[in-house]
């Protein structure tokens, strides 16, 4: 079973809940954010133990991704998270939030071709949510009046 959340920023609940569930909960705390995950990838390549690092992050029965897509990255950056997923792909669960609709992606890996084979094998077998609204950060301190609300955008299929 694989896992992608697509939430709006800050409003994931994807990997709390994953969090609480015994049977899939990491042994370790510890989440990679993206670009943290991208930037070990890359200086284990440039060390020559890139094999190591794929081996490590191949081992834990969940691997949560969090942000991908904060910031932009270069497109080897991209073949190397291409390798993780291939290396877990059907072997280890993998859930990933992002603020990135998976359309988005090609722009976000640099490289639809890339793009394209790293999304034909996560959903494959996965399960998507998608989570729409504001941030949480944000909700809180819209309740006391710190910040306005935005505008709602008209449903035009309600339009007259």
């Amino acid at each position: 079973m694989r896992w992608s959340a697509t939430p709006a920023s800050g409003a994931s609940l994807a990997h709390p809940r994953a969090m609480a569930l015994p049977s899939i909960r990491p042994r370790s705390r510890r989440t990679p954010l993206f670009d943290g995950l991208l930037t070990t990838l890359a200086r284990a390549h440039a060390e020559g133990r890139l094999e190591d690092r794929l081996a490590f992050y191949g081992k834990p029965k969940l691997l949560i991704v969090d942000e991908l897509g904060y910031p932009p990255f270069e497109a080897n950056a991209a073949h190397l998270f291409f390798q993780l997923v291939s290396r877990r792909y059907e072997r280890g669960r993998l859930l990933i939030t992002s603020n990135r609709s998976v359309g988005e992606w090609g722009t976000v890996f640099g490289d639809p071709v890339v793009a394209t084979a790293i999304l034909d094998r996560l959903l494959h077998h996965s399960h998507d949510v998608t989570i729409r609204g504001d941030s949480n950060r944000l909700r809180e301190k819209r309740h006391p009046g710190l910040i306005k609300a935005p505008p709602l955008e008209q449903d035009p299929a309600k339009e007259g």
